[in-house]
C-alpha cells in the first residue's frame, strides 16, 4: 500500500515538473531563456521544454506597438510657445537586446520619444512646423530609431498629431491671413483695371483711325440712353466738327 502511495506521489511530482517545463510561445512572441542567470537565446514560436528551477523564460512581444507621445510644451526657434503631441509606431526586432540592454523598453522608448520631440520642434520655426510636417516626422523617426536601436527596438513611423497655438498667436495668424486675402483681392482688381484700360486704349486707337466707327458707337450709345425713357437726351457733336472749329480758330488767331 505504501509502495503504491509512493509511486503515486512520484508520478505527481513528475507531472508537476513536466508541467513547469513546458512552454508555449505564440507566433508573434519570442521566449528569452536565462539559465542560471546567463542568456541562452530566444526560442519560439511553438512548444518547447525548459529545465525547471535552473531556467527562466521572459516573453517578448514582437507586434508593432502604437504609442501616444503626451503633449509637450515647446518653445520654437522663433520663440513661440506651442503644445505638440505625436504618435510613434515601433516593434522589437531583437528580443535578447530588448530584455538585457534596457530595464523596460516600452517606458524607455516613450521617454526618448518625448525628449526627441521637444528637441526637434525647438530647432525649427513655427512656419516650418506647420508647413513641413513630413520633414519633421522623418527627422523624429530617424533620431528616435537611432537611439532605440541598441535596445533591439525598430521605430518605423513617427507622426506629429496636433500643434496647439496660444490664443494670441491664433488671432495674429487670422489677421495675417485676412490681410493676405485683401492684398490678393487688390492685386486682382488692379490687374483687371489695367487690362480694361489697355483694351480701352486699343479701342480708342481703332476708332481714331476709323471715324465712322466712332459715329456708330455714338449712335449705339444714344439708342441705349433713349431706351431708358429719359426726358433729356444729350447729343454729342461729331469729332470732325470739333476739329474743324479748332482749325478755324487757329487760322483766325494767326491773322
Amino acid at each position: 500500500m505504501s509502495a503504491a502511495v509512493g509511486i503515486g506521489m512520484a508520478l505527481v511530482v513528475i507531472l508537476i515538473i513536466l508541467a513547469s517545463s513546458v512552454r508555449i510561445v505564440n507566433e508573434y512572441e519570442r521566449g528569452v531563456i536565462f539559465r542560471l542567470g546567463r542568456v541562452m537565446g530566444p526560442k519560439g514560436p511553438g512548444l518547447f521544454l525548459i529545465v525547471p528551477i535552473i531556467d527562466k523564460m521572459v516573453k517578448v512581444n514582437l507586434q508593432t506597438v502604437t504609442m501616444d507621445i503626451p503633449p509637450q510644451d515647446v518653445i520654437t526657434k522663433d520663440n513661440v510657445t506651442v503644445r505638440v503631441n505625436a504618435v510613434t509606431y515601433f516593434n522589437v526586432t531583437e528580443p535578447v537586446a530588448a530584455i538585457v540592454n534596457v530595464q523596460n523598453y516600452l517606458f524607455a522608448t516613450s521617454q526618448v520619444a518625448q525628449t526627441t520631440l521637444r528637441s526637434i520642434v525647438g530647432q525649427v520655426d513655427l512656419d516650418e512646423l506647420l508647413i513641413n510636417r513630413d520633414d519633421i516626422n522623418d527627422r523624429l523617426q530617424s533620431v528616435i530609431d537611432e537611439l532605440t536601436n541598441p535596445w533591439g527596438v525598430k521605430v518605423t513611423l513617427v507622426e506629429v498629431k496636433d500643434v496647439e497655438l496660444p490664443e494670441s498667436m491664433r488671432r495674429a495668424m487670422a489677421r495675417q491671413a485676412e490681410a493676405e486675402r485683401d492684398r490678393r483681392a487688390k492685386v486682382i482688381h488692379a490687374e483687371g483695371e489695367f487690362e480694361a484700360a489697355k483694351r480701352l486704349s486699343q479701342a480708342a486707337t481703332v476708332m481714331a483711325e476709323a471715324p465712322g466707327a466712332m459715329q456708330l458707337r455714338v449712335l449705339s450709345t444714344m439708342l441705349e440712353v433713349a431706351a431708358e425713357k429719359n426726358s433729356t437726351l444729350i447729343f454729342p457733336l461729331p469729332m470732325e466738327l470739333l476739329r474743324f472749329l479748332d482749325s478755324a480758330s487757329s487760322a483766325m488767331d494767326r491773322r
